[in-house]
């Protein structure tokens, strides 16, 4: 894992990130959603770059057997403590479990593998261990993701910031510096990107789903606020 990487998450922010609110929240919530319209009843899981287990939580108390992989041994700790999770230190290139698994999650590794080829030998891992007819889901971050994320907060007032933003539109490659709050080095994908990726793996694809949308611009204030509101957010 690239240094950067490594220190990022050691700071601890990605435990909290999707369980306390606002975006975080908007986020886990849809994907969520998702995750459980291709999940079958009692199937065998397997997270990879599950971080510190937000999500193979909930997948454990649905009744599902999960398997978690992560390359930071503090998060495979804390995953690994959780009720009906194991977890395990490993690379999402060349991982260290077997299947078959009736569903694989990429929510991690896509977008920290700034090389395709390091991306497709993900995605390929990743239909090794799965059942025939099983089911991959991965997640990437938008091209324009770090432009929206600094016109919210206020980063685009750093000229640096302004930098990476220019490089990463057009290269997709997020490259912030070391000494800065931002959100660490990625690779930003175009919206079909991804399924092209998929199917030169060897995927069959059969959609590409939005997580956040424009919600993601609100405040977290008023996200929390909606949240509080179950109408505001099932429908």
């Amino acid at each position: 894992m690239d240094q950067g990487i490594r220190q990022f998450y050691e700071l601890g922010y990605e435990d909290e990130r999707l369980r306390v609110g606002g975006n975080g929240r908007l986020e886990f919530l849809r994907t969520q959603d998702v995750v459980r319209r291709f999940v079958g009843e009692r199937s065998r899981v397997l997270d990879v770059g599950g971080a510190t287990g937000v999500h193979a939580e909930w997948l454990a108390r649905d009744g599902h057997d999960v398997v978690l992989v992560d390359a930071m041994p503090s998060h495979v700790e804390v995953a690994g403590a959780l009720p009906g999770v194991s977890a395990v230190v490993g690379d999402a290139r060349d991982l260290p479990v077997d299947g078959p698994f009736d569903v694989v999650l990429l929510f991690g590794p896509l977008y920290h593998l700034p090389e395709r080829a390091d991306r497709l030998r993900a995605w390929r891992e990743a239909l090794r261990v799965v059942r025939p007819g099983g089911v991959v889901l991965g997640a990437v971050i938008g091209r324009f993701a770090a432009l929206l994320d600094g016109l919210r907060r206020d980063f685009v007032l750093d000229p640096r910031y302004r930098d990476v933003v220019a490089r990463g539109i057009r290269t997709g490659r997020h490259l912030p510096p070391t000494d800065t709050p931002w959100f660490t080095t990625a690779y930003l994908h175009h919206p079909a990107e991804a399924a092209e990726e998929a199917r030169e793996a060897g995927l069959d694809v059969v959609g590409t789903f939005a997580l956040e949308g424009v919600a993601w611009l609100r405040s977290d204030a008023d996200l929390d606020d909606a949240f509080a509101d179950p109408r505001s957010w099932t429908t």
